[in-house]
C-alpha cells in the first residue's frame, strides 16, 4: 500500500512543479521580470531542494536497502539531504525578494550578499551541531532546521506583503491579506506533518504532498487569485495591437474574436461573422481571458482600448 501511495504521490510532485514552474514563466513574459523572474527562480530552488534533498533519500533507501548496511544508508541519505539545503536557502532567499518586490518595497544592494553570508555561517554552526550530536541523529537535527526557518522567512515575507508601509503594492489589500495568511498556513501544517513524520511513515508522505502542492500555491495564486491588470501598469499602452497580441501570446484567430468583441458582437453575432461554431467562439474567449487575466468582456475591452491600430 505505502508503495502505491509513494508512486502516486511522486506523480504530484512532478505536475505540482511543472505547473509551479510553467505559471512563473507565464506571469514573467506576460507583467516583466519584477517580481516575476524571482517568483520563477524560488519554483526552481525549492523544488530543486524538494527532488534532491526529499526525494533523494527516498531513492537512496529504496535501492540500497538489502545491498549495503543500514548505517551505510544512513549515511549517504545524510548527504543527500545536506547538499540539497543550499537549494533551501536560495528559495527562501527569493521568497522573500518576492515579497519585497511585491509589496513596491526598493531592494537594498545588501540584502542579498548579507542573507547569504548570514545563512551559510548558520550552515556552519549547523554543521558543527551535527558533528557534536552523531547521537542525535543529523536527519531529526535539519529537520527542526527545515520547520524553524521555514517557519521564519515564511512568515517574515508575509508581513512584508500585508504591511507595505507607504510603498505601493501591485495586488489589492485584500489579496495581500489573503495571500499572507495562506502563505503562514500552508507553512503550518508543512511543519506540523513534518514533525509527525518522525514517528509515522504516513505522515512523511503527508509532507511531502503538502510541500510540493503548498510551494506551487504562489504562482497559481498569483495567476487566478488576483487581477494583476489592474494594478500594474496598463499593458497595452503605447503598444499596436500586434505587439499586444505578442506581449499575451494571443493566436491569429483569438486577435480577431478580441477586435469583434471589442465592436461589441456578441459571442452568436461572431460565430456567424467568422463562420465558426458558438461553442468555438465560447472556447477562444475563455482561453483569452486566462492569458490576458481579464475576468470578463468589460475588462479585456479596457484593457486593450488604449491599443493603437485595433
Amino acid at each position: 500500500m505505502i508503495t502505491l501511495l509513494v508512486y502516486i504521490i511522486f506523480i504530484f510532485s512532478v505536475a505540482f512543479t511543472a505547473s509551479g514552474v510553467v505559471l512563473s514563466t507565464r506571469l514573467r513574459n506576460r507583467y516583466g521580470p519584477n517580481p516575476f523572474s524571482t517568483l520563477l527562480y524560488y519554483q526552481v530552488f525549492i523544488f530543486a531542494f524538494g527532488f534532491y534533498g526529499i526525494w533523494g533519500q527516498i531513492v537512496i533507501k529504496s535501492f540500497l536497502t538489502g545491498l549495503v548496511t543500514e548505517s551505510i544508508i544512513a549515511r549517504f541519505s545524510n548527504i543527500s539531504l545536506l547538499l540539497g539545503i543550499p537549494f533551501l536557502l536560495f528559495a527562501w532567499m527569493m521568497l522573500l525578494k518576492f515579497a519585497v518586490e511585491l509589496s513596491g518595497r526598493i531592494k537594498s544592494r545588501l540584502f542579498i550578499p548579507m542573507f547569504l553570508l548570514i545563512n551559510f555561517l548558520l550552515l556552519l554552526v549547523l554543521g558543527m551541531v551535527i558533528r557534536e550530536n552523531s547521537s542525535v541523529g543529523p536527519d531529526n537535527i535539519i529537520r527542526y532546521y527545515f520547520i524553524g526557518f521555514s517557519m521564519i522567512y515564511t512568515l517574515l515575507s508575509a508581513l512584508i506583503i500585508i504591511f507595505p508601509g507607504h510603498h505601493k503594492s501591485i495586488i489589492h489589500k485584500s489579496e495581500s491579506r489573503v495571500l499572507s495568511f495562506s502563505l503562514g498556513f500552508i507553512s503550518a501544517i508543512q511543519s506540523i506533518s513534518l514533525i509527525f513524520s518522525e514517528e509515522n511513515k504516513y505522515f512523511g508522505l503527508v509532507f511531502i504532498f503538502l510541500f510540493f502542492a503548498g510551494n506551487s500555491f504562489l504562482p497559481l495564486y498569483m495567476s487566478y487569485g488576483t487581477v494583476l491588470s489592474l494594478f500594474m501598469e496598463t499593458p497595452g499602452k503605447d503598444l499596436t495591437f500586434e505587439d499586444f497580441c505578442r506581449k499575451f501570446e494571443i493566436s491569429p484567430r483569438e486577435s480577431e474574436i478580441i477586435r469583434e468583441i471589442c465592436n461589441g458582437l456578441t459571442n452568436q453575432e461572431i460565430s456567424d461573422k467568422l463562420f465558426i461554431s458558438l461553442q468555438t467562439v465560447k472556447d477562444h474567449t475563455h482561453r483569452i481571458y486566462i492569458k490576458t487575466n481579464a475576468k470578463n468582456r468589460v475588462q479585456l475591452i479596457n484593457l486593450v482600448k488604449d491599443v493603437k491600430s485595433l
